[in-house]
């Protein structure tokens, strides 16, 4: 067989892909100025630090429970928040004193408190943790 022959029907040469990538340092595929991936993660993610809300429903068990709670309560019941959050809570039951209240970590609320006299008989539900304060 002639030589350019030959050369027709070999497959076509593999060409080098890019070099290894250096250990340690995440890859952006493609390649954006955007923020990364884990950036926005962690932006939407990092909801620890931000203070509880109170829904309507628990602002109204607060109030007619006569339930106060100091700036150091809340001090105290947002520091657990964030623990919770850190170790993966969703939903998580605080006892503090003689006051219990369900906590949505995710979206860092209080969803109902209730006294000392409330949580007798009750069995507190849709919740994975449980704290106490």
């Amino acid at each position: 067989m002639d030589p350019k022959e030959i050369a027709a029907i070999q497959t076509p040469a593999i060409l080098p892909g890019p070099g290894p990538r250096p250990v340690g340092r995440p890859v952006q595929i493609p390649p954006t100025d955007a923020p990364s991936f884990r950036d926005l993660l962690e932006r939407q993610g990092g909801v620890a630090g931000q203070p509880l809300k109170f829904s309507a429903h628990a602002l109204a068990r607060l109030e007619s429970r006569n339930i106060k709670l100091s700036n150091e309560d809340m001090a105290r019941i947002n520091a657990m928040a964030d623990k919770a959050a850190a170790k993966g809570a969703k939903n998580s039951l605080f006892i503090m004193h003689d006051v219990a209240m369900v906590v949505s970590i995710k979206n860092r609320t209080v969803i109902t408190a209730m006294d000392h006299q409330s949580m007798k008989d009750n069995v507190f539900t849709n919740i994975d943790s449980a704290a106490i304060i």
